[in-house]
């Protein structure tokens, strides 16, 4: 929306938009315009999360009974039906707008909808005697291309060559399942010299929107992201669109792929596709379809509709017949074979691609003839175990048994495991050795859950081959900095070196996720700033480092303590920071004591029994009630004493 209104305004129209990113003195002023007599808005942009309050709907139909209500357009209708590749309830609450504006017209746009949804979205919308206006899906700029991953040495290689093949890298988007999987792309990419960013959720809005406008403005030529990014964008240039994991659908893969192109010129969409995506990808979509028929009383056909389309995607990767005719045909358009006109793969280089087909049957022994795809025969195989998308399933916000296992207690949990293994008949030792045994097995099975989470915790470590390419790709922003601001005093080496080591102290413990952003965040940071700017960050890394380097002045007292005599000594270090640290981090004083060993055993006082404990403390309460007790007369002599003497002064004066 945000970027759609930027363009509108750009061409004189009077547009805005309301979202849940924007500031509350924001929104108001918009409220009041539309509460005006005559508003200055004439085109508003809103969430269908927003038109379904009831606030809101207040507002529209406000308007509506002003006569300033014209239009209402709903972009992305096919989210309105069940049928849809991308259906949000939300979207299907907008059915309720009929019924408050009736005389308004609705006009709903749609790139991706199928028979079946666009009856859909007319009666969702009560649409009535609509005119529909259709255009063909084929998009006869766009050269579509499959890619396998499991007859490829380096995958990560292919995709920057590839990027590369045309003599300069275009502008293109690349789509991954895997926030991780972006964030390794974009360093690898940005390591072979291609000008690209990750995007994906796990960016605050902040860096997501300065990866955007970097790409908008073409600063970065490559967006490494998640599949929400794109939608509403307008960017008519992009040339490239390379989905690195399968999709889910066909509708899916025609809207992403879609984006490439639409000024009309040869553009291209390349599909890589691997054996294992397809398991991990069925893997879920069938958990998806069990969930929901657990829970849902919907038909088996619309339950079973995911799989459905994952099958025409595979359909379309493992083919040896027309890409273009198989996209077209799953929108219900018929052509004939030379419709493609050789731009596609499949029609322009046949025998290569029966070559490939034939080596992937040879390798993994997986194609069945006449049958479904691999992925489908050996459902079988695929275990519950295996390793889930983190655009699925977020490994860090999950909970494993072992954590939950961990937090019980440990004694409960031994007795528990003892006593489903001894028999009721079983003699007072044979029960401590059942005890025994199982105390022993629980804390070995622990061990060995410790073991397998520092293995797990061991993948996210920032290794020393990642800082060095982090180094490489800072070194590289560096340059272009340099070149940008005309300035060479700058030492590179050292420059990219001191940026390197800052990101990997803040997110060290944290783990390679934010640091590989963070690094992205940096060398987009270099991309904009001023040398002053630069000069001062580098200035201050440096005046930290140097500062904690610092050998510390210590002032040692001794003092023997009075209980113990000159056998243990108590050591009182006093560190005083230079003055830099003061200026830089503000004043730091620390005090630490520590006992001094080197002298002799020390004699700790005995631990007391639990029945030793009760007695001692019955007996220091006994005994300072006791003391309360026999100074309770001399209090009351003392206070008398007092009472005398101050009448005796009364008296005198």
């Amino acid at each position: 929306m945000e970027n759609q209104v930027k363009t509108l305004k750009a061409k004189g129209i009077c547009a805005d938009f309301l979202s849940s990113t924007q500031l509350a003195c924001t929104k108001e002023k918009i409220f009041e315009d539309l509460n005006s007599e005559m508003p200055s808005v004439k085109l508003l942009y809103v969430t269908p999360e927003l038109v379904a309050t009831s606030g809101f709907t207040l507002k529209l139909i406000n308007l509506y009974k002003r006569g300033l209500l014209s239009l209402i357009a709903i972009d992305e209708a096919h989210c309105i039906s069940t049928w849809g590749h991308d259906f949000r309830p939300s979207y299907r609450k907008l059915s309720s707008l009929r019924g408050h504006v009736p005389g308004v017209p609705i006009i709903a746009l749609t790139a991706t909808a199928v028979s079946k949804v666009q009856k859909d979205v007319i009666k969702s919308l009560q649409l009535r005697n609509p005119l529909i206006l259709r255009t063909s899906f084929n998009r006869p700029n766009i050269y579509y291309e499959v890619r396998f991953k499991d007859l490829l040495n380096d995958v990560y290689s292919d995709l920057s060559n590839l990027l590369k093949s045309s003599g300069e890298v275009v502008c293109s988007i690349v789509y991954c399942l895997e926030r991780s999987t972006c964030d390794d792309l974009s360093l690898h990419l940005s390591k072979n010299g291609i000008a690209s960013a990750a995007y994906h959720a796990g960016l605050n809005s902040k860096m997501r929107s300065t990866v955007l406008d970097d790409w908008l403005s073409s600063r970065i030529l490559v967006v490494v992201a998640t599949v929400a990014f794109g939608m509403g964008i307008d960017r008519k240039d992009v040339r490239f669109v390379c989905h690195f994991n399968i999709p889910k659908s066909m509708e899916a893969f025609y809207q992403e792929s879609g984006r490439a192109g639409r000024d009309q010129q040869p553009s291209r969409s390349v599909l890589y596709y691997g054996l294992d995506d397809c398991k991990r990808m069925e893997f879920i979509l069938s958990n998806g379809v069990k969930k929901k028929s657990q829970s849902s009383s919907s038909s088996e056909e619309l339950l079973k509709k995911p799989l459905t389309d994952f099958r025409e995607v595979v359909d379309y990767c493992e083919g040896s017949g027309c890409r273009r005719r198989k996209i077209l045909q799953n929108f219900g358009e018929q052509v004939s074979a030379s419709f493609c006109q050789k731009s596609c793969d499949a029609c322009k280089h046949p025998s290569i691609l029966s070559t490939k087909l034939a080596e992937l049957e040879r390798n993994v022994n997986v194609f069945k003839k006449g049958g479904l795809a691999p992925v489908f025969l050996q459902r079988s195989n695929v275990a519950a175990s295996d390793p889930v998308s983190e655009f699925w399933n977020l490994e860090e916000d999950a909970t494993s048994d072992e954590d939950i296992s961990e937090s019980e207690d440990e004694a409960v949990a031994v007795e528990r495991s003892a006593r489903s293994k001894i028999s009721s008949k079983a003699t007072i030792d044979e029960k401590f050795e059942a005890l025994q045994r199982a105390e022993e097995n629980y804390y070995q099975n622990k061990d060995q859950n410790k073991q397998v989470k520092h293995e797990l915790a061991g993948r996210n470590v920032i290794s020393e081959a990642l800082r060095d390419a982090s180094k490489k790709r800072l070194l590289n922003s560096l340059n272009q900095a340099n070149e940008r601001l005309r300035n060479h005093s700058l030492d590179i080496e050292s420059s990219s070196a001191s940026l390197e080591l800052d990101c990997f102290k803040k997110y060290e413990k944290v783990g390679k996720t934010f640091y590989i952003s963070q690094i992205a965040a940096t060398a987009r940071w270099l991309s904009s700033a001023s040398f002053e700017q630069i000069r001062e960050r580098l200035n201050l890394n440096s005046a930290v480092r140097d500062a904690e380097s610092k050998p510390k002045v210590v002032e040692n007292a001794v003092t023997s303590s009075s209980s113990r005599g000159s056998a243990n000594q108590i050591l009182v270090q006093s560190v005083r920071e230079e003055p830099l640290m003061d200026e830089v981090l503000g004043k730091y004083v620390c005090e630490s004591a520590a006992v001094d060993l080197s002298h002799g055993k020390v004699d700790l006082p005995p631990i007391p029994s639990f029945s030793e404990f009760v007695n001692q403390k019955s007996k220091k309460q006994s005994r300072i009630f006791n003391m309360g007790s026999e100074s309770a007369p001399k209090r009351r002599a003392e206070a008398e004493r007092n009472q005398r003497v101050d009448a005796g002064k009364k008296m005198k004066q």
